[in-house]
């Protein structure tokens, strides 16, 4: 699942393998437009893989509702899932956050979170994610 080390794909397998939308997103760092994605407003338990190879980025547990119109999450579900990089586009000085294994750009993050966790806020676009529901099973959550 895991083979990409820091997006070394080419342009050409990106174009093949993502949707229009997710390409747009993770490979040219584009923004979906607010409270328009699949998961912003999405809090069933499961968790939240890079929709370009995979890898999980975010639990559902670690998900909360900010009002920003994405996905926000107040930690990734390990510290190396995600790199930030330094974002001077359009304008503004923000930290982008990228997928670390293939390199896809996910969203930003932010230092406006809830204070009683991490007080980061990662602001992600639906469109970068897949979602990966758990059902408990014998008392035991199991992937579906």
């Amino acid at each position: 699942m895991n083979k990409f080390k820091n997006g070394n794909s080419t342009d050409e397998y990106w174009k093949k393998k993502l949707t229009k939308d997710q390409y747009y997103i993770l490979r040219l760092k584009g923004t979906e437009r607010p409270f328009s994605g699949e998961y912003y407003d999405h809090f069933e338990s499961g968790i939240y893989s890079c929709a370009g190879c995979g890898q999980q980025l975010f639990r559902s547990s670690a998900k909360f509702k900010s009002g920003c119109g994405w996905p926000s999450f107040f930690e990734p579900v390990d510290p190396n899932a995600v790199k930030e990089q330094l974002d001077t586009s359009h304008g503004m000085i923000r930290t982008e956050i990228v997928c670390s294994n293939c390199g896809g750009h996910l969203g930003h993050v932010f230092d406006d979170g809830p204070k009683d966790k991490t007080g980061l806020r990662y602001c992600i676009n639906s469109t970068s994610l897949k979602f990966e529901k758990k059902v408990k099973e014998n008392n035991r959550l199991s992937s579906t």
